[in-house]
């Protein structure tokens, strides 16, 4: 494994953990000294996502992840949170068992997921997500969520 700081080729592993469908492992590179994360993961099906306006991407992980980083910043919520959400996410796409998924399954995936974990990351993903074009959609999504608080 490569060093992404000094491009030295030998590194030690000092930690691996196991995270659904992916292997984390902390690594020290043995000539600078740093360290620095990666992650492996099994390549399955492709999958292919239908756009709203027709059109048709792969599956990128990385879009999730940022979409919801975005959703989470400032907020106290780890990237290793945010890692084990989308790992969540992509596995139950998987699990659905076809290699087409429309944006707006994924996007209901990932305001499920924020949900959980944090109504103001949910909040501002739901906002962009569906569009709030008004102080009222934000009231309705508000009191929506504090009548499944009680």
């Amino acid at each position: 494994m490569r060093c992404p700081y000094c491009n030295f080729e030998e590194t030690r592993v000092i930690d691996t953990r196991e995270s659904g469908e992916c292997t984390r492992r902390r690594r020290e590179c043995l000539e600078c000294g740093r360290r620095f994360t990666t992650y492996e993961r099994f390549e399955l099906l492709n999958l292919t996502v239908l756009k709203k306006n027709g059109s048709r991407e792969q599956f990128d992980r990385n879009k999730v992840k940022s979409g919801i980083l975005k959703a989470v910043e400032k907020r106290p919520i780890t990237e290793e949170q945010v890692d084990l959400i989308v790992d969540r996410i992509e596995n139950e796409l998987r699990g659905m068992g076809s290699e087409e998924i429309e944006s707006k399954v994924i996007g209901e995936l990932v305001m499920r997921e924020l949900r959980k974990i944090d109504p103001v990351a949910y909040l501002r993903f739901a906002s962009v997500y569906r569009q709030f074009s008004d102080i009222t959609s934000f009231e309705k999504e508000l009191k929506n969520l504090k009548e499944e608080k009680l």
